[in-house]
């Protein structure tokens, strides 16, 4: 079964396109009136006095090529169906509707399809009388002994380029010749972990679990050789040894960092750290990206291009635009980390003994330590299985601290207070956070002259604000405030932990939750289930009882 986000298959590209004219800012871009199947994107501001520069290939590559169609780049781009390359009508109509005395360059990327039908259409419109020009990206390094080199990302370096030249006056003749410069300055190599998923169609993976490809074309064409690693290290290491082999010697470079479009930008900032730390960054002075400039469609990976620089090169790519997809270069600098006061705890205190108090704390840490496994399986009935897990993590904390003699027992404000931060690190989650400011603004009250019962009743309250819970929602709050409200009247611990018990129990009959995992889960799902940190609290008031 086919997931893809579309109407009609038949209709995706054009309604695409039309997308792509509703988005530019600068409100310049146009289509060609020519039809469904002849799908031609021009800039609305086009003077013919300039020389014309045309790109395109199959849709699936955005922003590639509409994307670069715009003041400083293209001037038009020509889009084929998914993958597949435009008509030669198509392509022929874009040529002579932008077409002036000074010329076209038609820019195209070194796939059979594209390396044809662009050829033949320029044949054509030379026939015609129209001076045509065309170059041939093939910046793919991964496939050494490749006579056919393919075009991948670097071809938006080209446009770039090609661009500036076209928009400063140059004949037909030196933008051909710089956008061929550049083309033999631009190396570029990728890998990818998954192909892409086609409309229509059930996404197929050749990829196994676990595995790269080095090399997968922009189409899904099979790569150079299958890597059983998905390591960033390892990975950014193998490209970019071979783009620094590419690169001429004494040659400072851009780099562009691609997205294919499946990448995450978490996985994008990754990519740039690890490429940055390799050899390769000795020799880069400019970046673009990570960004995605030529993709395909939402395929798992990513392409690194070296342009070699020089001056002209610079200022080029520097030059401002009105498109869509661009990135623009930006200068290469080391991270550098600024000079901070760290505060490893903001609470001074002096460690003191008193064993009663070191009883009650391994009372209750050995119990919750101990309850680990129950309350997780517990847990698994109706959240992710980890509340004994995260309770037992605070416990082993606290333990330690009280092993190393590293807690104020004698000062039960500070006891308290120090309780709620070692909870906040050794937690984790929501549950650390909520405990943390329980103990934290109980320790606070316990400073201004409260009772321990009032004190911890305060504590509550403030994680009744903070966590949005309330009794009847089944949390732990259904089995703690009963018990601190007995305390606070005056009650005794047995009858505290009775009340604790009791609202423990309730939270297995209640039909729907309010807070936590649980909230998501239907009345079957929760029917006859205690919540588990309920269950916590009920536990650690009938070890203080015992």
């Amino acid at each position: 079964m086919s997931q893809f986000f579309m109407h009609k298959k038949s209709d995706l590209v054009n309604e695409a396109i039309e997308g792509i004219l509703l988005s530019t800012p600068w409100h310049n871009l146009r289509r060609l009136d020519l039809g469904d199947e002849i799908r031609v994107i021009v800039r609305s501001d086009w003077d013919k006095s300039k020389v014309a520069l045309i790109s395109g290939g199959g849709a699936g590559h955005e922003p590639a090529h509409a994307g670069f169609v715009g003041k400083g780049m293209l001037t038009a781009a020509v889009c084929g169906d998914i993958f597949a390359s435009p008509s030669v009508d198509a392509i022929l109509n874009a040529i002579i509707n932008v077409t002036g005395e000074a010329g076209c360059l038609l820019i195209v990327k070194n796939y059979t399809g594209d390396r044809l039908n662009f050829g033949l259409a320029a044949e054509k419109a030379k026939n015609l009388g129209y001076k045509v020009a065309l170059v041939m990206v093939q910046d793919d390094i991964a496939l050494p002994d490749n006579p056919q080199p393919r075009g991948i990302a670097g071809t938006a370096l080209i446009h770039k380029v090609a661009g500036y030249a076209a928009e400063h006056n140059g004949t037909l003749e030196e933008v051909q010749a710089l956008a061929q410069q550049a083309i033999d300055a631009t190396f570029s190599i990728g890998v990818a972990f998954g192909s892409c998923h086609l409309p229509g169609e059930t996404r197929s993976n050749a990829i196994a679990a676990g595995h790269s490809e080095l090399g997968l074309g922009i189409h899904g064409e099979p790569g150079v050789m299958t890597l059983a690693s998905q390591d960033s290290v390892r990975l950014t290491s193998i490209l970019t040894d071979k783009l620094m082999q590419a690169l001429p010697e004494g040659k400072q470079a851009l780099l562009l960092i691609n997205n294919l479009g499946g990448f995450s930008q978490l996985e994008l900032a990754l990519l740039t750290r690890e490429v940055l730390r390799t050899p390769l960054a000795s020799r880069i002075t400019y970046l673009i990206g990570p960004a995605t400039l030529v993709s395909a469609l939402d395929m798992k990976g990513f392409s690194l291009s070296v342009l070699a620089l020089d001056e002209l090169f610079l200022t080029a790519l520097q030059a401002p635009v009105q498109v869509l997809g661009w990135a623009a270069p930006y200068d290469f600098a080391p991270i550098n980390l600024q000079s901070a006061e760290k505060i490893s705890s903001v609470i001074d205190f002096d460690p003191s003994d008193n064993d009663e108090v070191a009883g009650w704390i391994t009372r209750i840490t050995d119990r919750l330590i101990a309850l680990e496994s129950e309350l997780n399986a517990l847990d698994a009935r109706t959240g992710d299985g980890d509340t004994g897990s995260t309770f037992a993590a605070g416990a082993r904390r606290i333990q330690r601290s009280l092993q190393d003699k590293q807690l104020p027992l004698n000062e039960l404000p500070t006891l308290i207070a120090l309780i709620g931060e070692q909870l906040a690190t050794s937690m984790g989650g929501t549950s650390g956070v909520l405990m943390s400011i329980f103990f934290t603004a109980a320790g606070q009250h316990l400073e201004e002259g409260d009772a321990l019962p009032q004190a911890l009743l305060e504590g509550l309250e403030r994680m009744k604000h903070y966590g949005g819970a309330q009794p009847g929602d089944r949390t732990l709050i259904d089995a703690l405030q009963p018990a601190l409200e007995k305390l606070a009247a005056g009650e005794s611990l047995a009858a505290a932990a009775q009340a604790a018990a009791q609202g423990a129990a309730a939270t297995a009959q209640m039909t729907s939750a309010k807070a936590g995992r649980s909230a998501y889960l239907n009345q079957q799902s929760l029917n006859g289930v205690k919540d588990p940190g309920a269950c916590a609290i009920e536990k650690v008031f009938e070890v203080l009882v015992n």
